[in-house]
């Protein structure tokens, strides 16, 4: 797509009860697309276009607070490794069978206004919410997260209808498809890495707490810790050498996990980079940056962690995708420091939207035993 609407002019759209286009492109070059609309103004015809022309699950993304008060509990507790889907609903009055365009749109309104209660909706039904992630694509550089900064950003109610536009085989819409279909359907279109720098122009959602310098086993690095001021988190990085945005850097974000770096635990067949091997290679480097984010572990995640462990089950639930997950807080951290270009200890997964904190991975690096 040659041109992108900006961000103030998606915003314009979404106040005037307009559907709009949101592209996430990924450091692997390719693009995903969905359509959003704000929930405060959701309409039959609304619901009727995203289950017929973008055909993705249509979906309803609100605060972790709003999901509160209306008791939405997870559909799956404790798995960050999918996206935090609540119980789906319906609004308890006013509709039909719940399945029609028109039912969805009310029970939408009637979930986004502030004085619905949780006896005004019933589960299961027909809308899909999700409790997107505090701090939004500065956190999470996901659908709901963009969806919610986008009404948030626009003074609406902190909610929104959005799908994920698929082909015509049913796949994820790639970038040639998602420029067609904006141009057939006059969609404004815009990115979601211009979000994050729209956001981050105004605000971020890390502060630093300490800095100096600290000694490992692989000798002095300078240590910078900061908080993450969405949940509370501590998180630490710590850089060697000098770093500039025009010149790559190794990079690791790794998510702190009990059994994998006191223990040493790992999956047959599924090398991957340990705390202490990654701070090692970048000692070796003489330059580069560890990002240690901090993860919470409740009895029942160390648990599940062991039961896959033992059973050495293929179940994809592991620490990396933590780090998924949080990449706009490993991002925010990384663009603090003065990264710009990654060479990055890790899998070849597609990051999304790393351009909108001035990030650009030109490099993976796998362990030298296996295949990351």
């Amino acid at each position: 797509m040659s041109e992108f609407a900006q961000i103030d002019q998606v915003l314009s759209a979404l106040r005037h009860g307009q559907s709009c286009l949101m592209l996430n492109d990924n450091s692997a070059g390719g693009m995903t697309g969905f359509v959003v609309v704000a929930g405060e103004h959701c309409e039959a015809d609304h619901i009727a276009f995203m289950a017929r022309q973008a055909r993705g699950l249509v979906c309803l993304a609100m605060t972790p607070a709003r999901c509160a008060e209306l008791a939405l509990p997870l559909m799956v507790e404790g798995d960050s490794s999918q996206s935090p889907f609540t119980l789906s609903i319906e609004a308890a009055t006013g509709i039909d069978t719940g399945i029609s365009a028109a039912d969805r749109a009310r029970t939408v309104r009637v979930a986004v206004d502030a004085t619905s209660r949780a006896a005004d909706l019933v589960q299961p039904g027909h809308i899909f919410p999700i409790a997107a992630a505090a701090g939004g694509v500065l956190t999470r550089t996901a659908p709901a997260e963009a969806a919610i900064d986008l009404a948030t950003l626009a003074g609406l109610i902190p909610a929104a209808v959005f799908t994920e536009v698929l082909d015509t085989d049913g796949a994820l819409a790639d970038g040639p498809f998602l420029e067609a279909f904006a141009e057939r359907h006059q969609l404004v279109a815009g990115r979601v890495s211009d979000l994050v720098t729209y956001r981050l122009a105004n605000q971020k959602t890390i502060e630093l707490l300490r800095q100096g310098a600290m000694q490992t086993r692989y000798g002095t690095f300078e240590a910078f810790v900061y908080r993450d001021m969405t949940q509370g988190r501590v998180h630490i990085a710590l850089k060697r050498g000098s770093i500039s945005a025009s010149e790559p850097a190794l990079v690791r974000v790794h998510v702190t996990a009990v059994l994998r770096d006191l223990v040493g635990t790992t999956l047959d067949g599924r090398a991957s980079w340990s705390f202490d091997a990654s701070l090692k290679a970048i000692a070796e480097a003489d330059s580069g940056v560890l990002v240690l984010l901090g993860k919470p572990e409740t009895a029942d995640d160390l648990l599940g962690d062991i039961d896959r462990l033992m059973s050495q089950a293929t179940v994809d639930s592991q620490p990396g995708a933590d780090g998924y997950n949080q990449i706009g807080m490993g991002a925010q951290i990384l663009r603090d420091l003065g990264v710009g270009q990654i060479r990055l200890l890790g899998a070849p997964l597609k990051y999304n939207a790393l351009a909108g904190f001035g990030l650009e991975v030109i490099d993976f690096l796998a362990p030298e035993s296996t295949a990351d």
